[in-house]
């Protein structure tokens, strides 16, 4: 395997093997209040979050790098409050996943340098990649912060054996 394509790989397994996941361990069970809850105006909720995600991966990867048109509502995202429930959120958010995954699957480890523009930045692929699995990891992290306060310990690990275990789907990816 080349650098070029365990990058590919690793993205792909990140994305979908452990920040996905955790997000929808973290988030199971939340009430819808609990799911649009700001600590101030300023704060985003977890639903502005989910839906922040989804817009940003379908417009770097499934738009920026696997060619669909872009249909981003950025502003719309930290806008948003319903009474939706986090599996309605969560729904659409794996299927843009799903897609971005994949794009990256068909993906020729040559193109990782070709150009492109996407939000107004002039980004090679790599960075492309790079920057949304930076960004998703950022906001899993405030995601499963705003869970436990809701919620407590998530459950991530199974600590009866000494060693953690991790007990979501996908196991030690990004451990």
């Amino acid at each position: 395997m080349t650098a070029s394509e365990a990058f590919i790989d690793q993205s792909r397994t990140l994305l979908t093997d452990s920040y996905v996941p955790r997000i929808e361990r973290a988030v199971e069970r939340l009430s819808p209040e609990n799911v649009w809850w700001r600590a101030n105006p300023e704060s985003n909720s977890i639903g502005n979050l989910l839906l922040h995600l989804n817009g940003n991966v379908r417009q770097w990867i499934v738009a920026g790098v696997g060619g669909e048109k872009d249909i981003r509502q950025r502003s719309e995202e930290f806008a948003a409050h319903s009474d939706s429930g986090a599996a309605e959120l969560l729904q659409p958010l794996r299927a843009t996943v799903d897609a971005a995954d994949r794009i990256l699957a068909e993906i020729d480890p040559a193109a990782l340098l070709e150009p492109r523009r996407i939000q107004g930045y002039e980004v090679t692929v790599m960075r492309a990649i790079y920057t949304v699995v930076e960004h998703f990891s950022m906001h899993t992290g405030q995601i499963i912060v705003l869970a436990k306060m809701f919620k407590g310990d998530l459950g991530f690990y199974d600590l009866s054996r000494g060693d953690p275990r991790p007990t979501w789907k996908g196991g030690l990816a990004g451990h």
